[in-house]
């Protein structure tokens, strides 16, 4: 679910000039409200029920975010993106942050002139085939029509990764995740390509999820995580130091049932994250417990994993590349002194 490297590039830019030295901490607080951009739906990761309320592993980010700052783990305006509009959404400041599925490229970081503040979903793209088509290789798909987001990373690597093996091709555009969905059950595309961890969120969705194979290549490297615009360093710092304070949660032990208990623990790293030590809140210009509220909103990293989308879920995603760097994977939070 990649996105828009280059499209609106000056668009992007010339808007962020505009509203680059906004303080949008102090706006948030002025508000009362969160204003974060997700994506149009895609369960396990953003998607509202049906009572119009947004729960996924994104959405895990932007209620830490604002419990953190405000209080409130619900205080958070949902705006729906799609890989065209979410990048002109951040740089107007019609959303404070961003939390879609969005990976992190050079274009994005330097010419669009966005901050990453990490990486919350390590992934890669993969290609998704019907089981009836008998494929089991992506080596296999010469002269197949592929379903593909428009605005998205996905157009380049397909485009690269079809090109390098010799294979051609027939793209058929679509919008948003739930069109993809529809005109890939509607067998308006053989293929739908997109990162690995949306192709098993949309096949969990399906009538019959047994129907459908995820190819086991990955063709690119999708590091995807919230963004916020260049220019507001202060608040860069509090959605970037949230995202930490869950990872590194997860790491010393700390989770949303004994986090009481752990306040008073005698580790003095796990006692600077809880706030019962020093004053790193102060610093971000919050108050002491910021994380503590942050992790208590929704549990550490591996819990928001584990209860949207992980192996117990319908949409089934292992931890691999996602775990802590304890345990073989990717995941690090720097230190908290």
């Amino acid at each position: 679910m990649k996105n828009s490297v280059f499209l609106g590039a000056l668009t992007a830019a010339g808007l962020t000039a505009g509203v680059a030295g906004a303080a949008t901490l102090d706006d948030v607080k002025e508000r009362g409200t969160l204003n974060c951009g997700v994506t149009t739906g895609l369960v396990g990761f953003a998607a509202p029920d049906a009572n119009g309320e947004w729960g996924g592993f994104d959405v895990g980010v932007c209620r830490a975010v604002a419990a953190a700052v405000l209080g409130d783990p619900t205080a958070v305006e949902f705006v729906p993106t799609t890989g065209k509009t979410r990048f002109t959404a951040l740089a107007s400041g019609e959303i404070d942050m961003l939390a879609r599925n969005t990976t992190w490229t050079f274009s994005r970081d330097v010419d669009l002139k966005f901050e990453f503040v990490g990486v919350n979903y390590y992934d890669g793209q993969g290609f998704m085939v019907p089981k009836a088509l008998g494929v089991s290789s992506a080596t296999e798909l010469d002269g197949a029509t592929v379903c593909i987001q428009t605005g998205t990373t996905t157009e380049l690597n397909l485009a690269d990764y079809f090109r390098n093996n010799n294979m051609e091709y027939t793209p058929v555009p679509i919008e948003t995740n739930a069109e993809a969905q529809q005109q890939y059950l509607a067998g308006a595309c053989d293929v739908y390509t997109t990162d690995a961890s949306g192709l098993a969120a949309t096949r969990a969705a399906f009538e019959s999820p047994g129907d459908h194979v995820v190819l086991p290549e990955i063709i690119s490297k999708e590091p995807l995580g919230p963004l916020v615009r260049h220019g507001d360093n202060d608040w860069g710092d509090i959605v970037r130091w949230t995202l930490n304070a869950l990872i590194a949660a997860e790491e010393y032990g700390i989770t949303s049932a004994n986090i009481d208990e752990m306040s008073a623990s005698g580790n003095p790293e796990v006692k600077r994250i809880l706030g019962s030590e020093g004053d790193l809140g102060a610093m971000l210009g919050l108050d002491a417990e910021w994380a503590k509220r942050a992790i208590g909103a929704g549990g550490n990293y591996g819990e928001l994993f584990a209860k949207n989308i992980g192996e117990s879920t319908p949409i089934g995603l292992s931890r691999g590349l996602n775990a802590q760097w304890t345990e073989g994977g990717l995941l690090y939070a720097p230190p908290f002194r």
